[in-house]
């Protein structure tokens, strides 16, 4: 196994969304606050990007060409090669778009959150669950938490939504009350052909490998960065895991004892795979 720096500080802010594009063979990611989408071409490690109004929750292709983004409380179509972004629906404006993902029908799948450093007990659930279906419509879905839900519905959008539609649901991992250092925040995540999860976890340098049915840890890839923030498999044979982390609010101490925090990693040789992404099946229409 080797870990690899493939962008050096790729993000001034919060690097998120992994998502490898099967149809260019590029990786998209995001940085968060500074509201752009960048796509990296992995042949020659050179990423562009393109800047938005607001800050970017999620990024995925679309079949009819184009990419659909979630950006501050609008959803978007994103025209790469002409820069063109077309409103298609807009949210509650006290709302911003987080994580979202294609389920295996091409629906996008996404949720809302508040305010970044929110009054957490008194502040209202605001935060919503969405679905932009194949016919361009979006339907809003009455599932609502507070601000400090947000990583649960990040570990829910990655697992497309699997566990919110049967009846048995059930705490895979649970972190509670264990040392920050050692287990992090379970953030963004991934699974393999064999059906296990790769978790990005926040603020302790590490993805790891679990079982879903045991919660077993199978395996723990370590980071030169604390802020692991998401992954997503890539390459020619879906072999190589792609890592973002976070630079945002990080000390100049911090920034001393990880030189490539905000960075885009590259593992490889873990001798598993990934599932092709998902993609959006349906119709643009313009809100």
């Amino acid at each position: 196994m080797a870990v690899e720096c493939v962008i050096k500080n790729a993000t001034k802010t919060i690097g998120e969304g992994p998502h490898w594009d099967e149809l260019t063979s590029t990786l998209l990611y995001l940085d968060i606050h500074e509201n752009s989408i960048h796509r990296l071409n992995p042949e020659t490690n050179v990423a562009d990007k393109i800047k938005l109004e607001d800050t970017v929750g999620f990024v995925v292709p679309a079949r009819k060409g184009g990419l659909i983004a979630g950006v501050g409380c609008f959803l978007v179509h994103v025209n790469w090669d002409t820069k063109k972004v077309t409103k298609l629906h807009e949210v509650d404006k006290e709302t911003r778009f987080n994580d979202g993902k294609c389920n295996p029908k091409g629906r996008v799948w996404t949720g809302t959150y508040g305010a970044i450093d929110p009054d957490v007990e008194n502040m209202p659930k605001i935060g919503s669950l969405y679905c932009l279906d194949l016919d361009g419509n979006y339907n809003i879905n009455q599932f609502s938490y507070q601000n400090d839900g947000y990583w649960g519905l990040s570990l829910y959008m990655l697992l497309n939504l699997r566990f919110l539609f049967v009846a048995n649901q059930k705490v895979i991992v649970d972190n509670a009350g264990k040392p920050l250092p050692d287990f992090g925040f379970p953030d963004g995540m991934t699974i393999d052909t064999e059906g296990k999860l790769w978790v990005a976890c926040f603020l302790a340098s590490k993805v790891v490998r679990y079982d879903p049915q045991t919660g077993q840890q199978l395996h723990t890839v370590k980071f030169p960065a604390l802020r692991i923030t998401s992954c997503c498999f890539g390459g020619k044979n879906l072999d190589e895991l792609y890592v973002t982390c976070s630079a945002h609010e990080v000390s100049e101490e911090e920034f001393q004892k990880y030189p490539l925090t905000g960075s885009v990693f590259k593992v490889k040789g873990l001798g598993v795979k990934g599932s092709k992404a998902q993609i959006y099946e349906g119709e643009i229409k313009e809100g």
